[in-house]
């Protein structure tokens, strides 16, 4: 097993794409290196990835968040274009699902892409969303390495805890190439630390 190295500029984009980084280590090279540390892990990722090969510093062409909407909103109003999840969302969110309610991801995609369905619709899908969610229907995104790690490890391995998932996805992320979980895996429960 070859260590992971150390995120800095020394790095060519090969070898930091064959290691796992966490999105608290891509936003603190960032931060070091002058380039915009705002973005999810696959922006990151593509930003410091040019930056190591080219020195290239790209910045995004970010344009302005809408404000949220005014006035009421209520089953019958309509999504609007540039969906943001305001305190207003969350609270009618809230007072129509129930205390529960939290922004999801699937959820948010759903609200983003559904401008002109109403909240009412909105609120139906979520509730489709939680089904297929309990039903493990629910596809984790690409970035969410750590969550498919551990689905995919409790799939193939029933009766083990949470705990032997951690100790395999933290011997697996310090490995070079992919982060899928794999039976070999196991191999990290047999390990003295």
């Amino acid at each position: 097993m070859t260590e992971r190295p150390e995120l800095d500029r020394r790095l060519d984009s090969e070898t930091f794409r064959n290691y796992y980084y966490l999105k608290e280590e891509l936003v603190r090279f960032c931060r070091q290196e002058g380039l915009q540390a705002a973005g999810g892990k696959d922006v990151l990722t593509e930003r410091i990835s040019r930056y190591l090969d080219t020195g290239e510093r790209l910045t995004s062409k970010t344009r302005g968040r809408p404000s949220a909407e005014m006035g009421d909103i209520s089953a019958d109003s309509f999504i609007g274009e540039n969906f943001v999840c305001s305190e207003k969302c969350r609270a009618f969110f809230e007072q129509a699902i129930g205390k529960r309610f939290s922004f999801n991801v699937v959820f948010m995609k759903w609200l983003r892409s559904n401008a002109g369905k109403t909240y009412g619709d909105a609120i139906r899908e979520y509730h489709i969303i939680l089904e297929e969610k309990k039903k493990g229907k629910t596809a984790i995104d690409k970035q969410f390495k750590y969550n498919t790690y551990v689905r995919d490890f409790f799939a193939d391995n029933e009766g083990r805890t949470l705990k032997d998932a951690i100790k395999c996805w933290n011997y697996k992320k310090g490995l070079r190439g992919h982060q899928r979980y794999e039976r070999e895996d196991l191999i990290a429960l047999n390990r003295q630390e």
